[in-house]
């Protein structure tokens, strides 16, 4: 009888690890594992300084200075506080993804400056601007609408330019 016992126990319990065996971890376990190593955001100072003289002829130089970087998602654009003594414009970026040291392309950053709408760009520039502290001198395609200069961000918060 103690024998019959046994093997009945060991039966059942046979049976019930077969059902939450293997397959059934599989069944509860999610679709994407999370990413062990998000990436790491910070805040970033941008300082422009903007020409001492509108040079519009037509328009107007009256709206805002608008900063531009490749990481934001349209609308996540925003416009720079004026230092109203200087021709010099403030603001900082929130939740910008550190890419230093280098991992990948620097980032691409800009400026809309209504003073400039009239000349080559348009009104963009990335001409006499600092991001993270950094005054950036390297350039992707200068001089036209579409200039950008290049940088990368670490965990501080600090640009560089790239190497």
């Amino acid at each position: 009888m103690r024998r019959a016992r046994s093997r009945l126990a060991l039966a059942v319990l046979a049976a019930a690890s077969l059902g939450t065996g293997c397959n059934a971890f599989r069944r509860t376990a999610p679709d994407e594992a999370p990413d062990p190593n998000p990436p790491q955001e910070v805040a970033v100072t941008v300082e422009y300084r903007q020409p001492n003289g509108c040079l519009n002829v037509v328009t107007t130089c009256d709206e805002p200075v608008v900063f531009f970087g490749s990481w934001m998602h349209p609308g996540q654009e925003f416009q720079l506080t004026p230092d109203p003594a200087h021709f010099v414009w403030r603001g900082i970026a929130r939740n910008v993804p550190v890419n230093f040291p280098p991992r990948d392309q620097p980032y691409l950053v800009r400026i809309f400056d209504p003073f400039l709408r009239e000349g080559p760009g348009g009104g963009v520039t990335a001409q006499r601007l600092w991001v993270g502290g950094e005054l950036l001198d390297r350039f992707d395609r200068p001089g036209g609408e579409n200039e950008s200069a290049l940088v990368y961000i670490d965990a501080s918060g600090v640009g560089h330019d790239p190497f």
